[in-house]
């Protein structure tokens, strides 16, 4: 059983997620590349009436199965209104701060097919226009999006397309530096979704062969709760979500190893799963930390509360800023998928 070191073939699958526009709602487009992705590789896929994937390689011991989740879907907006002056108000898609996203670019999705590019941006913007403008709250309210188009109308807005209900994405603004780290927004979760690519693609190119049969659940609606709470085979005992640690005052991940979930705000997560995922990563010198998220749930306990009986963790690359101007390092990535390897070829306790 050999070490997965090569954390380029990870960063090259998340570069070409991130790009992707995938809100909630919209995701059918990184749901097809996941397709496409499982087609390539030879391993058997279903999608669900809701639209999520589940990719199945089947083990030695085919009565216990287990499950491993993490989501194509990323924060978003929807066109709630648009204004008379041609200009559009958002309704937000997942949970975020509107100070996270101004400034931002983004598209526009129009029903037809067409996409249109704006930013986003407080309406009282203009410094020599507005005064105490830094003062105004960042809200639905004063949050709009300027179109690039000569919309000087909500007419002008409407003949191009634009309406009531279309999807709005926001531009990721991909970079990795020199030094390891990768800055993007949609890290959450796609940063775990490569990092699943990636060990797909090593348990098949060295026919590796698993002791249960495993199930990789892309799903595509958990920034707004439900992704992975159906669709889970009967013979599922164990569930892992793979999603991302989050970071910041009081934290213990970091941007340089894999947080393993003590509790979340639904509540403790299988404390013998856990440490079961602790003790592999100590016997495999995988660097980790024991973390709390305060505000926080995932997949996995979205199944919980679904009424499934099942041992369910939570595990994921520590990610900066989450539901902002996101970032790891590929080190984190890596320790994360050296963890999710040694667990796939582990025994069930």
């Amino acid at each position: 059983m050999s070490a997965i070191t090569d954390g380029q073939k990870i960063v090259d699958h998340l570069k070409e997620l991130v790009h992707i526009p995938s809100p909630s709602g919209f995701a059918e487009k990184a749901i097809t590349f996941m397709k496409e992705f499982f087609e390539k590789n030879g391993v058997a896929y279903t999608v669900t009436n809701k639209g999520a994937i589940i990719a199945t390689i089947k083990g030695k011991n085919d009565s216990r199965h287990r499950m491993l989740t993490a989501h194509v879907d990323t924060l978003g907006a929807m066109v709630k209104e648009v204004k008379s002056s041609g200009r559009l108000s958002l309704s937000m898609i997942g949970g975020y701060y509107w100070n996270t996203v101004e400034g931002e670019y983004c598209t526009i999705h129009t029903a037809s097919g067409k996409t249109i590019s704006g930013t986003v941006l407080m309406h009282e913007t203009a410094g020599h226009v507005y005064k105490g403008m830094n003062e105004l709250k960042r809200d639905e309210k004063h949050m709009e999006v300027r179109v690039d188009g000569v919309f000087r109308s909500k007419e002008d807005a409407l003949s191009a397309g634009i309406s009531v209900g279309d999807f709005v994405s926001f531009s990721p603004r991909f970079e990795e530096t020199e030094n390891g780290f990768i800055k993007s927004r949609h890290l959450d979760d796609k940063a775990s979704v490569a990092i699943l690519m990636h060990i797909i693609e090593k348990v098949k190119d060295e026919n590796v062969q698993l002791p249960y049969t495993t199930h990789f659940l892309i799903s595509n609606n958990e920034e707004i709760g439900y992704g992975g709470n159906s669709n889970i085979p009967e013979q599922t005992v164990e569930y892992l979500a793979v999603d991302m640690g989050a970071i910041g005052d009081g934290q213990e991940t970091d941007e340089f190893t894999v947080s393993i979930c003590a509790k979340d705000s639904s509540g403790p997560y299988h404390l013998g799963l856990r440490n079961k995922l602790v003790q592999l990563a100590e016997e495999n010198s995988i660097k980790y930390k024991i973390d709390i998220y305060p505000y926080y749930s995932s997949d996995a306990s979205a199944a919980i509360k679904a009424g499934y009986d099942i041992v369910h963790g939570l595990i994921g690359p520590g990610i900066d800023a989450s539901h902002a101007f996101e970032r790891t390092h590929r080190t984190s990535l890596l320790h994360t998928a050296n963890l999710l390897y040694v667990y796939l070829q582990s025994d069930m306790s």
